[in-house]
């Protein structure tokens, strides 16, 4: 039986796509799984033992759908559940299940603070796509998967972090996801030992500020690799701290530890550190009580109260100290 699982974005929630298809594959032996997502966002997934194919969409949807129709597939396991995805779903005309977004809930939270979500996680929201099947979640947690050849050998860092550094990843998809730039050089300033700058090209201008504050103990890697050289530096880090962000999940799929740093969203929305098997591993900092938190779903580019109190009232000492640990 031929299935095509659709996720066109982003880093973390194709990653937590993961468990998914890795229980999909090993419990359903007569199934062959097919991916489709964005051409910035396949070599998430590329590289899965799990996945027969990769469909990337270019700028085309229409293009893509015409090759779709050619695979003949059972069936549509949607973990993104949007317009283009439904479109898909039409064209193809298979039966299709696709996940509880929860967007009243979340909306309600956000406007009304009335929190009326479910205490279940986005994978386990995910896993119900595939329950039909007889799949169950197995509780291993995420995966990502990194060839040898894309690995970074550490031998090409500087020689102050060959034998172990944090990964400071400074990058989040909006600003109120994000510790300033004063707040990220005070944290950088109480972690020991070397650590390494994870983020874009888009982050580069705070590593500079902060490698020109802290001197020899960073190496700033922002915008040096691609997605699977940023997830290798995460991979080979002694500990990682970070926002809600794409590299929060990386983290957790290679089960490091990792202090997660929250300021505009809540772990509520369900999309907080997985790691079943070692919850203690995951540290999540954020600051209760506020009432003007969460103020949105995803994000904004600048604080709507203008006090930013949910990242310039973080604990900084406490993110270093579970990162020293």
């Amino acid at each position: 039986m031929k299935i095509l699982v659709l996720r066109f974005s982003s880093i973390g929630d194709i990653v937590l796509t993961s468990p998914v298809l890795r229980c999909l594959a090993q419990q359903r032996s007569d199934v062959e799984i097919h991916f489709a997502t964005k051409a910035a966002f396949a070599d998430l997934v590329m590289h899965s033992p799990y996945i027969h194919k990769v469909h990337v969409l270019g700028d085309d949807l229409g293009e893509l759908i015409s090759r779709l129709k050619k695979e003949g597939f059972a069936e549509v396991i949607d973990l993104h559940h949007n317009l283009r995805t439904s479109r898909i779903k039409r064209a193809l005309g298979v039966p299709a299940h696709s996940f509880p977004k929860l967007n009243i809930e979340k909306w309600l939270l956000v406007n009304f603070k009335r929190d009326r979500l479910p205490r279940t996680h986005i994978v386990d929201r995910y896993m119900s796509t595939v329950a039909h099947l007889g799949v169950k979640n197995d509780g291993v947690g995420l995966d990502l998967f990194i060839p040898p050849e894309r690995e970074i050998a550490l031998s090409t860092l500087p020689e102050t972090h060959r034998s172990g550094y944090t990964a400071l990843a400074i990058g989040a998809a909006h600003f109120t996801k994000r510790l300033p730039e004063h707040r990220l050089i005070e944290l950088a300033g109480l972690v020991e030992g070397p650590f390494v700058l994870i983020g874009g090209r888009e982050d580069q201008a705070v590593a500079r500020a902060i490698a020109s504050a802290i001197g020899g103990r960073v190496f700033d890697a922002t915008g040096k690799y691609d997605i699977l050289g940023s997830a290798s530096l995460i991979k080979q880090a002694c500990s990682v701290i970070a926002h809600d962000s794409g590299a929060m999940h990386i983290a957790c799929a290679f089960r490091k530890t990792i202090a997660s740093i929250w300021g505009n969203t809540v772990p509520a929305f369900g999309m907080g550190p997985y790691i079943p098997q070692h919850p203690e591993r995951a540290y999540i900092l954020e600051v209760k009580d506020l009432p003007c938190r969460p103020c949105s779903k995803i994000g904004h580019g600048h604080c709507p109260k203008g006090h930013f109190r949910c990242m310039e009232k973080q604990d900084l000492r406490a993110i270093a100290n579970f990162a020293n640990a």
